[in-house]
């Protein structure tokens, strides 16, 4: 036969009731104390979830899907067939462009009109400036 569990002494000023003392016997440890820690550290999914969000970076990757979408349907499909935009900074749109002949093509005749259909799609202050890149 196993010997009965010892009890730990509880802390001063915790209540407990018979439910929680038959369970602090039955485990051989009063949980008691943790089980209050958790309940006072538990914070609300919907208060969580902007800071995971925020981590995410969720605004930026849907404000880059938006610009890739518009690009798609204004710009002329040969271009849009060679050139994708890869990403929004500063107001820099960054586009990689498939070939050294496109990119000389498109920077030649075609940025000026790109620039002005997109700062008309989205604002002048939103994109300031195309830098097109090889790659």
């Amino acid at each position: 036969m196993l010997p009965p569990p010892k009890s730990r002494p509880r802390p001063r000023g915790l209540q407990s009731s018979a439910k929680q003392r038959i369970l602090a016997q039955w485990r051989g440890v009063d949980v008691t104390p943790l089980e209050i820690a958790q309940k006072a550290s538990a914070r609300r999914v919907g208060d969580l979830v902007p800071q995971v969000l925020t981590g995410f970076r969720v605004e930026q990757r849907r404000s880059d899907a938006e610009i890739v979408k518009v690009w798609n349907n204004l710009i002329d499909p040969n271009i849009v067939a060679h050139a994708q935009p890869v990403g929004l900074n500063k107001g820099t749109l960054f586009v990689n462009v498939d070939n050294s002949v496109w990119l000389s093509e498109i920077v030649r005749y075609k940025r000026k009109e790109i620039l002005e259909r997109l700062q008309h799609s989205f604002g002048s202050e939103v994109i300031k400036r195309i830098s097109f890149r090889v790659g």
